[in-house]
């Protein structure tokens, strides 16, 4: 193995934190070379496709950093949503990601995803930004993910979705704005509406 190629590997790893095979295409570098690495102790293997450094500081969040490095399109959501925010006693054991409604469905082995489709401005309105792990994370903020709960609320649960309203509130998350700007951009404030005149 070169050590230049090595280096380039190591210095990737450390600066994105991940690593993908498909990562080292643009440097010409063979994918065997991650397999060596991790032969050799230098990378572990996180899951299918997935390598960090032997010995990395993983965050609480690295799950939430594989599947957005899976699934780069793809916005955490719903319950993984809640629990990135704090605003649940949940702790899902699937990683809730929001995909385009006509995307086509990603192979991913080895990780456990749930899937959600959701279109227009309801997929695209309330993301937050967040590098963790040197992967830039896309997440829904607070008000647009307590929408997301009530929208799915026959999926999670309306006592999943009422804890996490409740959480937004007295956390003071997000103003009642927010909540109705999001309860409708996600058609459901009519749903909301008996709720959040509860809280005002």
């Amino acid at each position: 193995m070169k050590a230049s190629r090595i280096e380039k590997i190591t210095g990737l790893a450390r600066e994105t934190g991940i690593i993908r095979p498909r990562d080292l295409e643009e440097y010409g570098i063979p994918r065997e070379y991650l397999r060596r690495l991790c032969d050799k102790g230098v990378l572990e293997r996180q899951s299918r496709g997935i390598y960090t450094l032997r010995g990395a500081e993983l965050t609480e969040h690295h799950s939430l950093v594989q599947a957005c490095k899976r699934l780069p399109k793809g916005v955490v959501c719903l319950l993984s949503a809640l629990r990135f925010h704090g605003l649940t006693t949940q702790s899902p054991f699937e990683i809730w990601m929001a995909i385009d409604r006509k995307a086509r469905l990603p192979k991913v082995e080895g990780m456990p995803l749930r899937l959600v489709r959701f279109s227009g401005e309801a997929l695209t309105e309330g993301i937050e930004r967040h590098r963790i792990e040197g992967v830039d994370v896309s997440v829904y903020c607070p008000a647009k993910t307590v929408a997301d709960c009530f929208k799915y609320r026959n999926k999670i649960g309306l006592d999943v979705a009422l804890e996490a309203l409740r959480e937004c509130r007295r956390e003071r998350r997000c103003t009642m704005d927010d909540l109705w700007r999001f309860a409708k951009v996600c058609r459901v404030a009519n749903v909301m509406r008996p709720y959040l005149e509860a809280l005002s």
